[in-house]
């Protein structure tokens, strides 16, 4: 399957996702705590610091290659982050919606996911394809001819995504805060 179509399957299961947090009842008190310690996360990474921005690029990074590594068991690890993460993005924002506003919410997001969601859809999609080349190799020798240069061009995406992650970072530590404020 061509590059192009893993990027459409991970668009899809982050589409799921966002589809399952909307529609998910939301306990409140529970979603509200689990803002609330975003938050304070939030507060221990103080915004206009280098610490700050390598810390999240390293915890996007590596949360990245991690999926990208553990890929060829049944491609798991890359469908439930791209799910997961959808799902939190919609329950979040629904909160978020409900206590400031649409436009806090989009001032909040898009600057720096503008980057980072297609860095995420980029390095999922490459995590994918790997993993189902993996998989097919261990059942086919035909397959098996195939593996290094699937794992060659998949990591070629996975470094795109990587390199996208940094600008993603820098505007969440420096451009987001203070636009927020």
């Amino acid at each position: 399957m061509s590059y192009k179509k893993w990027v459409l399957v991970a668009v899809s299961l982050f589409g799921v996702g966002l589809v399952v947090g909307v529609f998910t009842p939301l306990n409140v008190s529970l979603a509200r705590e689990a803002l609330a310690s975003l938050e304070e996360l939030g507060r221990l990474l103080a915004p206009f610091s280098i610490l700050t921005a390598v810390l999240i690029f390293i915890k996007n990074a590596s949360a990245l290659v991690f999926s990208f590594i553990l890929s060829p068991l049944l491609c798991l690890v890359p469908i439930i982050s791209l799910t997961i993460n959808g799902c939190i993005i919609s329950l979040v924002s629904t909160i978020v919606v409900e206590e400031e506003s649409l436009g806090f919410l989009l001032v909040g997001l898009l600057p720096h996911g503008v980057f980072e969601l297609p860095a995420f859809i980029i390095g999922q999609a490459a995590a994918l394809s790997f993993g189902a080349m993996a998989i097919l190799a261990l059942f086919s020798k035909k397959k098996r001819g195939l593996l290094p240069g699937s794992l060659k061009q998949n990591l070629k995406y996975l470094a795109l995504a990587l390199v996208l992650l940094l600008p993603a970072a820098i505007i969440e530590t420096y451009v987001t805060p203070w636009l927020l404020t």
